[in-house]
């Protein structure tokens, strides 16, 4: 069996399964049971569990979906129905990556809370699957000590939306780039074929928005507000049949990926659009399909930090590779003499330079769409 998390090779055989219903205690116990809004205060003593993905590609262990999607559960749940969706306006969706990117943003929306509420200098958070860790550094305002309780509530709550959606997507970016150079989660099955694959960021950013605007819900608890999110923003991007989806996929086969089975597809298209350019993401849709006439793409916004300057905070992120590939990023970012950790802000846009310049080497400039190089004056942090 594959399981995933930002990722399609983890080979953990039939033990992983009891893996994905365990390990999801909440803190309290009953923390999903109060309205979505109030997670955020009571936070998750666990992270997201793993779930299974595929490919967009349609292959043998590709399971396409239409508009119905089932249930979500931060635990696990049966009723959730997986797989790859086509959208007129945001191209191939992973509900995989989407319900993972917006528990992800659940989890660490209301670790940064507690944090803020401890007067915490910092804290460090991974992926399930990554080795590398990263570091979280909070700055706060001079005042900070002399608010009032309550407001101190309500501006840590409004800091730590803004900062779980930018962790989240920051670390599902970072894993994406650990899989262009060659980090394999478990065993020897390859992960290259689904970095950065043409639906997965604006999937992950989807993801993040989705989770976001989920903890805003203050009448559903909180799987069934991702629900209700999900929904709406699948029917915004106009979701199609499965059948659809399937053809979409069928129709790029040669052009965009061959092979038939999951451990022997090569993916060629590429979507490298992380928000580098104009703070947006856009997606990649497939030319031609019938069922979306004149289709035009829908680009998100990345998550940024400017509600903090508002507030007196600032948060430094930085990540600690621990992979065996991370001298090979390292060294694009710091040259001979590299240092131990990246900074996202700055050092991101270098990476995906190096990272497109190959795709453009192996594939062709026609593979990589959506994505411009940046003059490096133009690195700034968010």
């Amino acid at each position: 069996m594959i399981i995933r998390e930002f990722g399609r090779s983890c080979f953990v055989g039939l033990l992983s399964l009891a893996s994905m219903t365990a390990g999801c205690r909440i803190m309290p116990d009953q923390a999903l049971s109060y309205p979505a809004d109030q997670v955020i205060y009571h936070g998750f003593s666990d992270p997201p569990r793993i779930r299974f993905g595929s490919y967009p590609s349609s292959n043998v262990g590709t399971f396409f979906k239409g508009p119905d999607l089932g249930t979500h559960g931060y635990c696990f749940r049966l009723s959730e129905k997986d797989g790859i969706a086509y959208t007129c306006r945001g191209g191939h969706i992973d509900v995989i990556h989407v319900r993972i990117a917006a528990d992800w943003t659940a989890y660490l929306t209301a670790a940064t809370y507690r944090h803020l509420m401890n007067h915490e200098n910092g804290f460090s958070c991974k992926l399930a699957v990554d080795r590398s860790r990263s570091f979280v550094t909070l700055t706060y305002p001079a005042n900070w000590d002399h608010l009032p309780k309550i407001q101190q509530m309500a501006i840590a709550k409004e800091v730590a939306l803004a900062v779980g959606p930018y962790l989240t997507f920051t670390m599902t970016t970072w894993h994406e780039m650990l899989t262009w150079y060659g980090f394999k989660c478990i065993g020897p099955f390859p992960e290259f074929p689904s970095a950065f694959s043409w639906e997965d960021s604006y999937s992950n950013l989807l993801g993040t928005m989705v989770g976001a605007r989920a903890l805003l819900d203050s009448q559903h608890k909180y799987n069934e507000a991702v629900k209700i999110v999900l929904d709406q923003e699948m029917q915004k991007l106009g979701i199609q049949p499965a059948r659809v989806a399937r053809q979409a996929s069928e129709s790029v086969r040669g052009r965009w990926f061959t092979g038939n089975i999951i451990f022997h597809v090569n993916m060629k298209k590429r979507n490298f659009d992380i928000g580098l350019e104009n703070g947006y993401s856009t997606p990649t849709l497939v030319p031609e399909v019938s069922a979306c006439p004149d289709a035009q793409p829908l680009p998100l916004s990345v998550p940024r930090l400017d509600v903090l300057a508002q507030y007196g905070f600032s948060v430094k992120l930085e990540i600690e590779p621990h992979e065996w590939e991370k001298n090979k990023i390292l060294r694009v970012v710091y040259g001979n003499q590299p240092q131990n950790r990246i900074i996202p802000d700055r050092d991101f846009a270098l990476i995906m330079d190096d990272i497109r310049q190959q795709a453009t080497a192996m594939y062709g400039p026609e593979y990589s769409p959506n994505y411009a190089v940046r003059p490096k004056d133009m690195y700034t942090a968010r």
